[in-house]
């Protein structure tokens, strides 16, 4: 008997993807395996459902299962009584689900698991595939399931196969008059009772530095969807984190939304016995008080709430210091220029040998040691920190320690500062507001701009809400007294008329208190980084507006990084990369929409012109060299003759070296996500920037061909919908550099520091992958039709990344799909029998059962062995049979042939 279940307390997406898999197993028994929320239950009383007659657990004969389809879940503890069946050895369990992996997850001989927002979505893709139609009501149910769970298609978790899954549903007659019917209700007297509770008992703590709001409630009688209320919460309180424990009757309710990446609500409600998504999550607890179960949710999110950053996030970079053998009075003077309260003291091999603070400065100075080196009054009793140190180990050095700063060093080398008052500002959310000198009109400046005034093209180009936004942040900047500007990319491609909603700010002042100014009078939230004087303004639906403020920057050394101070608007834009970036447009009343332009950006934009500001500007950032040709190519430019005579010199002078790889390695990523990348790597090859890599790389015509093959394979495999993400970047990165040996390979990924998993497509798999290609080519000329298990040995231990690259250097048809039939089908397979079931038939655990595994493996990949049958028939005609005749229990056949 087949059997199509879901999890308990099912909601709309359970019932949509069952009524599908109706569909793929037309003579299964229906099963809810327990309750169904209030809203299911009101659409089961009203819908034609009996139709389906759908069954309980205890409806059925739970032993003559055969074959147990559960949709819209994998976890065992959520099924109810269906778990016992589950776990059966003879069971043939099939898994279609959403929901990510967890230690209670069962394993299916078949699975189709996508992370998308809904689990109708992967069954309404499987209708597409297998060219399936659905009824009229069919569609409906699924769209039911659909909307239900990715909230309308407005939740964070939404994809666009969810998108194209509810155009196919409504194109198979899905009602949407019903499915507003059943899923926009209104609350009962009860909820909305309860929703006031919440709404009265919400508190926000702060959990390394991340604020999470907590609502708690309790009611003697049951009311459905709590999840209803627990996001008109949020909405209602504009929360990022929200934890709502509710009891009801016997039992207490947790519910847990995120849409911060800083607290995955999954893993903290596993601690409670339930689960779910990175950003939604629930569990039911049994026999304990409201307040103990708030007590032990308060007890567990420190372990689970990431910190917003680390060390390497709060430091300030390019450290100034000094060297042991400085004076006194270059400390002094040191101090004073840049305000420091302490700079770290440096010794010959790199490393920090001590901290110098103002107080002993100063009295060095008064007692007239002016000439002293530094290294006789410096503390050399300190501590100092990796750049992946927390926040509490930070405070464990400046409060145990009393330091006032704490170095960060990288490999022993100084990479960092963290001051007290960089800790506390963000600890403590604190801002800290500049000075203002006085602030005068745009025409007493004497400054000398092109102006153009955009009041026609924000009024035609621009959508009403970011026109009347436009006009609010300009109000504010009048009314907070500062003046505010659009800048960047926004502004560019306003003027080329192309489409970017990026909206970036730069307030001459204090912009963090802007963003606090504006956030209060327009009912949004910021999110503010006072370290750099920068805040994203967040509104309800998540658009965003990006806030800084003015700066000017500059480098006391080639390809460093920049000091920054306070700035004018003029200063904080001569700090960009190149001119057509650096126009703006004034936001105050008196200016809104004038174009600012000072350094020729408008010409540039007119002549299709890529031009630095300033001769040293590849000097100062030699990444630039490889953005110039980002835009370039994006906007179908030109480079300017002067901008690509200082490119060529900064190549010269080998600046690119110094910046180090991982800047590097960003921008090439960047390039390698553009839609025109062979063009892009030709210019790169022109200028000599990918023999900076390595000066081995050749990007000749038969690159050329390799990357067009591979951006075909990229679509292949993206059409696939398999769940598995390809990088695209890396593949096209591993195209770039399959001519280097091994050494080169390594000394590349030493370079671009690449990660683990980075590291092992490029370094380690490329070679391999090249081996198995000149294999696979003799193999063609002799024609040769490998096994599947050939196949599967052959592919089984590359990234993706790695086959897709493969596929797209084989030029022969029957090469290609080899790779296809393994990507496809093949390393899906897997075998039914486990260890246990050796053990039953009498063998001894140990090494000979991967053997034995890898052997019954091999032969249902190649079709000799179906069933699990048939394997522990192999087992006792191959293995068993061979021990009897060794006499030796645990022997297995070095090589047993698959009869």
């Amino acid at each position: 008997m087949d059997v199509i279940a879901t999890h308990i307390n099912a909601d709309f997406d359970c019932l949509g993807a069952m009524i599908a898999a109706k569909r793929l197993y037309p003579d299964a028994v229906l099963v809810f395996p327990g309750g169904q929320e209030r809203g299911l239950r009101h659409f089961l009383l009203e819908s034609s459902l009996y139709a389906y007659d759908i069954k309980r657990p205890k409806d059925i004969d739970l032993t003559k299962i055969t074959r147990l389809i559960l949709v819209d879940v994998r976890s065992a503890q959520r099924i109810g009584p269906l778990a016992e069946v589950a776990r059966r050895t003879d069971i043939e369990l099939h898994i279609y689900d959403h929901h990510p992996a967890d230690e209670n997850s069962l394993q299916g001989t078949f699975e189709l698991i996508r992370d998308v927002g809904a689990t109708t979505t992967i069954l309404a893709q499987v209708f597409i595939e297998r060219n399936i139609t659905p009824s009229a009501d069919e569609a409906t149910m699924m769209m039911l399931g659909l909307f239900e769970d990715t909230g309308q298609l407005l939740f964070s978790s939404t994809t666009p196969d969810d998108f194209r899954a509810a155009a196919y549903l409504l194109e198979q007659g899905a009602n949407l008059n019903v499915v507003a019917d059943f899923l926009v209700r209104e609350m009962t007297p009860e909820q909305v009772e309860l929703l006031n509770d919440l709404l009265k008992s919400t508190e926000k703590i702060t959990i390394n530095g991340v604020q999470v709001a907590i609502a708690s409630a309790s009611t003697d009688s049951y009311s459905g969807d709590i999840s209803t209320l627990v996001h008109k919460l949020k909405d209602i309180e504009n929360l990022d984190i929200l934890i709502v424990v509710v009891r009801m009757e016997d039992r207490v309710f947790i519910i847990a939304r995120s849409r911060v990446p800083q607290l995955h609500v999954g893993e903290l409600l596993r601690e409670f016995g339930g689960g779910g998504h990175a950003f939604a999550a629930s569990a039911t607890v049994r026999d304990k008080p409201l307040a103990q179960v708030l007590k032990e949710v308060e007890q567990h999110l420190p372990r689970f709430v990431q910190s917003h950053c680390d060390a390497r996030h709060l430091m300030s970079r390019s450290v100034k210091s000094l060297p042991l053998e400085a004076s006194i009075q270059q400390a002094r003077d040191l101090m004073t220029r840049y305000n420091f309260n302490a700079v770290p003291i440096v010794r010959d091999d790199g490393k920090v040998g001590g901290i110098l603070t103002r107080q002993v400065v100063e009295k060095a100075a008064h007692h007239r040691l002016h000439k002293v080196p530094v290294a006789e009054v410096m503390n050399s009793d300190f501590e100092q920190v990796a750049p992946t140190a927390s926040l509490q180990e930070l405070q464990r050095v400046i409060v145990e320690h009393q330091q006032r700063s704490v170095p960060v060093v990288d490999q022993g080398k100084l990479v960092g500062l963290v001051t007290r008052t960089d800790l506390l500002r963000y600890m403590l959310g604190n801002t800290v507001a500049t000075e203002e000198g006085q602030r005068q009109h745009l025409e007493r400046r004497g400054l000398q701009t092109r102006r153009k005034n955009l009041d026609r093209y924000i009024a035609t180009q621009l959508p009403p809400r970011v026109r009347t936004l436009l006009q609010q942040l300009g109000t504010v900047a009048d009314q907070s007294g500062v003046r505010a500007y659009l800048v960047g990319g926004f502004v560019r491609d306003l003027l080329l008329r192309q489409k970017n909603l990026d909206v970036d700010v730069v307030i001459e002042g204090d912009g963090i208190a802007f963003a606090k100014a504006f956030a209060a009078k327009a009912s949004c939230r910021i999110r503010a980084h006072d370290k750099f004087g920068t805040a994203v303004i967040i509104f309800p639906d998540g658009f965003k507006v990006d806030v800084a403020s003015a700066r000017i920057e500059y480098y006391d050394r080639p390809a460093t990084l920049p000091q920054v101070e306070d700035a004018s608007i003029r200063h904080d834009l001569y700090r960009r990369d190149f001119t057509i970036n650096t126009l703006t447009v004034a936001l105050n009343a008196d200016h809104f929409g004038v174009v600012l332009d000072f350094y020729g950006g408008q010409r540039d934009l007119r002549d299709k012109s890529i031009r630095v500001l300033h001769n040293l500007s590849f000097i100062e950032d030699p990444t630039r060299l490889y953005r110039a040709v980002r835009f370039e190519q994006r906007l179908n430019f030109h480079i300017g003759r002067q901008t690509e005579r200082l490119m060529h010199s900064a190549v010269e002078l080998k600046m690119v070296r110094k910046v180090g790889g991982v800047r590097i390695l960003n921008e090439l990523k960047h390039i390698l996500s553009e839609a025109q990348i062979v063009p892009a790597l030709e210019r790169l090859n022109q200028f000599g920037l990918l023999q900076i890599i390595d000066p081995r790389i050749v990007f000749d015509a038969d690159t050329k061909k390799l990357f067009k093959a591979a951006e075909q394979a990229i679509s292949w495999y993206e059409l696939l919908y398999t769940g598995m993400p390809c990088r695209r970047w890396l593949v096209f990165l591993t195209c770039l550099l399959d001519r280097l040996p091994v050494s080169g390979l390594r000394k590349v990924g030493r370079w671009f520091a690449l990660r683990l998993d980075e590291k092992a497509v490029i370094v380690d798999e490329l070679p391999q992958i090249i081996r198995l290609h000149r294999k696979m080519s003799r193999l063609l000329r002799r024609q040769h039709q490998p096994a599947n298990s050939e196949l599967y040995h052959w592919f089984s231990s590359f990234a993706i990344e790695s086959l897709i690259y493969q596929m797209a250097r084989t030029e022969q048809e029957r090469g290609r799909q080899w790779i296809s039939r393994y990507v496809t089908d093949l390393r899906r397979e897997q075998v039914i029998i486990d260890g246990h079931d050796l053990v039953r038939l009498g063998l001894t655990p140990g090494p000979e059962f991967q053997t034995i595994f890898r052997h019954l493996l091999a032969g249902r990949l190649d079709g000799l062995i179906t069933t699990r049958a048939d394997e522990i028939d192999w087992v006792r005609q191959h293995v068993l049979s061979a021990d009897r005749q060794s006499d030796h229990n645990t022997s297995v056949d070095p090589k047993p042939q698959v009869n």
